[in-house]
């Protein structure tokens, strides 16, 4: 004989869950970008979430830029969080591959002046298909220009110079020279795991 559900200790258990309202950093605008239930304060610490760029900022034409955070303290049923990442979508990286050009990919691991180490993907698109030493070249100037600025950035310096465009046309002005370029952007960003901090208060 099957026995029966216990729903009623399943709503109970439910119930005493909280929910937790989870914000941006403030450098996008301490915006919130949803909510979260835990048994506690303490195992909200930790989490990852995600949003597009578009709903943080209000800007539909930002919906490509998906934004992740990590919950590093609470303060009643208010989330805090930290960057930790960024990727670009598919579709968006797809849109920018033309015919007869060449995408160069290039990874540079840096560490920020606050102690953050963090990985960065970076693509350029030339307008005609470059030789291999073209595109040595351009790599190696995309290396160098982003560890020359890197001794100058925090976190927050970064993350703005990576949702405003800055970095990207930065690292345009310096491989322009090198190949006939048509654009370069951050498609990926990742911080290294830190200590998570628990704050109740």
């Amino acid at each position: 004989m099957a026995k029966k559900k216990q729903v009623g200790r399943r709503v109970e258990g439910w119930k005493a869950k909280s929910w937790y309202k989870v914000y941006v950093p403030d450098n996008l605008g301490k915006t919130y970008i949803g909510d979260t239930i835990a048994n506690d304060a303490e195992s909200v610490v930790g989490r990852i979430m995600s949003s597009t760029l578009g709903e943080i900022v209000n800007d539909y034409a930002k919906q490509h830029m998906k934004m992740s955070f990590k919950i590093m303290n609470v303060a009643g049923d208010a989330a805090y969080t930290e960057f930790v990442g960024h990727e670009v979508t598919r579709d968006y990286l797809r849109s920018l591959v033309k015919r007869r050009s060449s995408r160069i990919d290039c990874q540079v691991p840096i560490l920020t002046k606050d102690g953050k180490k963090v990985r960065l993907t970076i693509c350029c698109y030339t307008f005609a298909r470059a030789n291999l030493s073209q595109e040595h070249a351009i790599r190696g100037a995309i290396t160098a220009a982003v560890l020359a600025q890197a001794s100058a950035w925090d976190l927050t310096t970064l993350v703005n110079g990576i949702v405003s465009g800055e970095i990207s046309r930065d690292l345009f002005k310096s491989v322009k020279t090198i190949y006939p370029t048509r654009r370069v952007e951050v498609v990926k960003s990742k911080v290294e795991p830190i200590a998570a901090r628990i704050s109740t208060a």
